[in-house]
């Protein structure tokens, strides 16, 4: 029977252990707040991110029952405008380059979509023609039948 190869051990060192995080306490716990008001949009605030969007539980340090009333009461907020979707951000642009360095339109010949307007055109035209040639025929047929009156 062949021999296994060794396996690596989950045995962390003692010392990273100690290490651990400190989990955030949860704001409304230790203040023994029952209810979280829809209204009170300073502390409703301080779980959105400035894009408008709910932070998460691990970042708040929340319980899950706080973190559920936090996201209800900011919902409802938004719901009756008190608070925003998202926040309106501002991005500066580049400034426009010059275009010196291109060739104007017409050396480089029409865009596609000229193309398909010439080719709209031909084909209005070769309608109009299809139409005379109908209505020549309908007028020649109507005088074939005033003759045989």
């Amino acid at each position: 029977m062949a021999a296994r190869p060794p396996t690596r051990t989950t045995k962390r060192n003692p010392k990273d252990l100690k290490r651990g995080f400190k989990k955030k306490p949860c704001q409304f716990c230790r203040d023994k707040t029952v209810w979280i008001d829809y209204k009170d949009l300073n502390t409703l605030r301080k779980f959105m991110s400035d894009r408008g969007k709910i932070r998460a539980r691990r970042v708040t340090g929340n319980c899950e029952q706080h973190q559920h009333d936090v996201a209800e009461a900011i919902k409802t907020a938004r719901e009756l405008v008190l608070l925003p979707y998202t926040q309106r951000t501002v991005t500066e642009r580049p400034a426009r380059r010059d275009r010196g360095d291109r060739p104007e339109r017409s050396d480089r010949g029409p865009r596609r979509d000229e193309g398909a307007a010439k080719e709209a055109e031909v084909s209005d035209e070769v309608a109009e023609t299809l139409e005379d040639a109908a209505v020549v025929e309908a007028v020649e047929a109507v005088e074939s039948t005033e003759e045989e009156i």
